[in-house]
């Protein structure tokens, strides 16, 4: 047996690997995560071999180039603490580099107690986004006076579904957006007035309860009416829900449903923080893919 460590591309089976080994470790990923993961990017997919046994996986995400993304990184706990983490994560970050335009910035969601090496490998902390876990017992109450506005999303123009996206995610990504917001067991909604969306959420299944991801609107009100919809869809059991803490209505928003603070990230960026309209973002996509 040897201890040389081999960096290659990723299978599509070892995508469903890795995905187990996320659920192993508490990430409660959704139910259709991996296929979604992949046909938004098959070579974002990174994984690392000691003598042709799988010991760790990360992806590598670009959206066209003009921005990517670092997310879903795992080393199998019997292979931790002996320098192959380092090494995937460096050989990483190369590549993602190598895959997109000059000037382009990365972005991660990273824990809290690998901070310091993170900021070591040059990306610069944004703000923490924070996983908020409430109890969903019978479909909360919906007010009426936005049920006109509360469309399915696949009702709405998708040239206006991804130009709304762009205001709150650093590039466009169609590749993404379009099977996300089509995934079984989910329900994805927009808030629509005078033909223009003014926000939308996306909640799915996932091993543990529902996820809410994301959750973009103009104002907390807006953000409110598409809570409540999205939320009786979990009914029955935990809702989860990924809250920016730099969006302080985010925040109330989470605070006034008794939501309970379970887990936590810090957002941080590698060649420049994109602009991005914070105060419209109630909720990031996924921990992942950003």
């Amino acid at each position: 047996m040897t201890t040389e460590i081999e960096i290659r591309n990723m299978t599509r089976a070892e995508v469903d690997e890795l995905v187990a080994w996320a659920a192993r470790e508490g990430w409660n990923p959704g139910l259709h995560d991996a296929e979604l993961f992949w046909a938004t990017d098959p070579e974002a997919f990174v994984a690392a071999e000691i003598d042709g046994e799988l010991i760790g996986g990360g992806a590598i995400t670009s959206y066209g180039g003009e921005f990517g993304f670092m997310g879903f990184f795992i080393v199998r706990p019997e292979f931790r603490g002996r320098g192959f983490g380092d090494t995937l994560w460096h050989v990483r970050r190369q590549r993602l580099l190598d895959r997109l335009k000059p000037g382009a910035s990365i972005g991660m969601d990273g824990v809290f107690e690998m901070q310091d090496y993170y900021a070591k490998g040059g990306f610069v902390f944004s703000h923490r986004d924070l996983r908020f876990r409430a109890e969903i017992g019978e479909p909360p109450a919906t007010s009426p006076e936005y049920d006109q506005y509360i469309v399915p999303l696949a009702q709405v123009p998708f040239d206006q579904l991804l130009a709304y996206d762009r205001n709150c995610f650093p590039a466009p990504r169609p590749q993404f957006l379009k099977p996300w917001i089509a995934q079984p067991d989910a329900l994805a909604i927009g808030y629509q007035c005078d033909g223009k969306l003014r926000g939308y959420g996306v909640v799915r299944l996932c091993d543990e309860g529902c996820k809410v991801g994301p959750l973009f609107a103009d104002d907390s009100r807006i953000a409110e009416a598409l809570y409540e919809r999205l939320a009786g869809f979990a009914a029955g059991g935990p809702l989860f829900l990924d809250v920016p803490e730099n969006n302080p209505a985010a925040m109330a928003l989470a605070a006034e449903h008794e939501m309970v603070e379970v887990f936590g990230c810090a957002r941080m960026y590698l060649g420049g923080m994109p602009k991005l309209a914070h105060e419209r973002i109630f909720g990031v996509t996924t921990f992942e893919l950003g």
